[in-house]
This record gives structure tokens, C-alpha cells and sequence, in this order.
């Protein structure tokens, strides 16, 4: 799979350069979207973001069955899923368990095996520890779920302000020791 994990904070670039990254590959593009307009503002946002792209792209909504937008799009398409924070939240808030999200994240991995596209996430476990039981969970279940993308992924980079970090490998890190 060629398959680059993009994760960082709120307005850290990261769906910019995931779509500088798509149309810089030189393939049709499937952008698998995952919000969904709960209300004014992020119906505005969501709008924005539909401008934002090329009128060639094909765009999937897919808030909850992410697995069958990737199944479902075609062979040879880069993809753009973005992104696993609002599915994260949007299958905790349908129900869904911690362990049936991250039993679907490694579908959606399968799936991806032999695509080539870029995955976008944030990080939300740099800050304070949530004070409520759901927040928690929320931040435990997208750690596990970008863990689980990170490993399978070709590379995983960092944003912050903009800026691609590449993060290294574990096996590098160790290496230090």
C-alpha cells in the first residue's frame, strides 16, 4: 500500500497538503469525506471545503461506513479519506464500541492495501486529560485508531503550522538506545 498518514492539530495544514498531495499524483482522485453538517458553521465549512476542490474529483460522503467508500471506490484512484477524527466521533456517537471501531479501522487498512492515497487524522492526545468519560474515551479509541494507520502506513507526517514533520520509524528510535 502507498499509503501516507497525515495527522497534526486544527488548521495545521494537513487537508492542504493532502490535497496538494492528490494532485500532485497524477491519478483520478476519490476524496472520502467523513463530516457531517450537525450544524450552521460546520455546514459552511463543509461547504468550503467542497469549493475547495477540483471539479474532477469524485467526492464520497461517508460519516460511518468508511470501509465501503474505500471498497467501493475505484481500483485506480489516489484517495483522500478525510479524515478519522470525525469518524472516530462520528461512530462513538452512533454507538459503536471502542473495540468494533478499532476492529473496522484494520478493515478499512485491509482494504487500502493496494491503493495508493493519503489518510488525514488529528492528534488530540498532546493536551490536557479530558474531563469527562466520553471525551476520554474519544481520545483513547482516535490514539488507537491513528496508531493502527501509523504502523501500516508508507509514512506518517506531522503537521504543525503548516510544516510536514516525517515522524521515524520505532525501529530507528530503539536504534538509539
Amino acid at each position: 500500500m502507498a499509503i501516507v498518514l497525515l495527522l497534526g492539530g486544527a488548521r495545521s495544514g494537513k487537508s492542504a497538503m493532502a490535497m496538494r498531495m492528490a494532485s500532485d499524483f497524477g491519478a483520478p482522485v476519490t476524496f472520502i469525506a467523513t463530516a457531517q453538517p450537525g450544524d450552521d458553521e460546520m455546514a459552511e465549512r463543509i461547504e468550503r471545503h467542497r469549493v475547495e476542490r477540483p471539479a474532477s474529483w469524485k467526492t464520497v460522503e461517508a460519516p460511518v461506513d468508511l470501509l465501503g467508500a474505500v471498497r467501493a471506490s475505484d481500483a485506480g484512484d489516489f484517495l483522500v479519506l478525510d479524515c478519522l477524527t470525525l469518524w472516530v466521533s462520528n461512530r462513538l456517537g452512533g454507538g459503536s464500541s471502542p473495540d468494533q471501531i478499532e476492529a473496522t479501522a484494520g478493515e478499512v487498512i485491509a482494504a487500502l492495501e493496494e491503493r495508493s492515497g493519503v489518510v488525514v487524522t488529528n492528534e488530540v492526545g498532546l493536551g490536557i486529560v479530558p474531563a469527562n468519560e466520553l471525551a476520554r474515551s474519544f481520545r483513547d479509541v482516535l490514539g488507537a485508531v491513528n496508531s493502527l494507520f501509523a504502523a501500516a502506513a508508507n509514512r506518517s507526517v506531522l503537521m504543525v503550522a503548516g510544516r510536514a514533520l516525517d515522524l521515524s520509524s520505532t525501529k530507528s528510535v530503539l536504534g538509539l538506545l
